[in-house]
């Protein structure tokens, strides 16, 4: 596809692609992203077909599909979060009034504080994180994945976590 045939096509598919992504999302910025997302995917790939219903339905699909993923990764982190905080104030509870080095702030952290701090693990402690918490999957397909025992994957998880909380405390100070 040339400049000016990618710039058509932008021009005829973009609006469409927003407003579909908008209405899942909810988030202008987000839909904006993923309608982008999905005519770059479409232009830099083999797909390009002569029939334009087809190709309206294989856009509209991938943008559907990236939309439903934007907010299933929305819901995982903000599902985290809450479980982090709901964590911190049952260890708050249990604690007396001194406070440990173990000590996690209790809310008001965000998704780029979290990113942040999620890139200061190591490799092995940020991936188990990963994959169980923003990807969703369990230590059996993990375990699958990189041939590691199940057991080893749920003592990483749990390191990794209380790694995490002391880096977010850290950073609250």
């Amino acid at each position: 596809m040339t400049r000016e045939e990618s710039i058509d096509f932008y021009k005829a598919h973009a609006q469409r692609l927003y407003g579909t992504s908008l209405r899942i999302t909810g988030d202008s910025a987000l839909a904006e992203e993923i309608m982008q997302d999905t005519i770059l995917k479409f232009i830099t790939s083999d797909i390009h077909t002569g029939d334009e219903g087809r190709t309206g339905a294989w856009l509209s699909r991938t943008c559907i599909r990236k939309s439903i993923d934007a907010l299933r990764k929305r819901r995982r982190e903000k599902l985290f979060l809450d479980e982090y905080s709901a964590e911190a104030e049952s260890r708050t509870s249990e604690e007396t009034s001194e406070e440990t080095s173990d000590e996690v702030p209790e809310s008001g952290i965000t998704a780029g504080e979290l990113r942040k701090a999620l890139e200061e693990l190591p490799g092995q402690q940020r991936l188990i994180l990963n994959l169980v918490l923003l990807e969703g999957l369990d230590y059996e397909e993990i375990s699958q994945m990189t041939g590691t025992r199940e057991g080893t994957l749920r003592t990483r998880f749990s390191r990794a976590k209380e790694h995490l909380a002391k880096i977010l405390k850290h950073h609250r100070i």
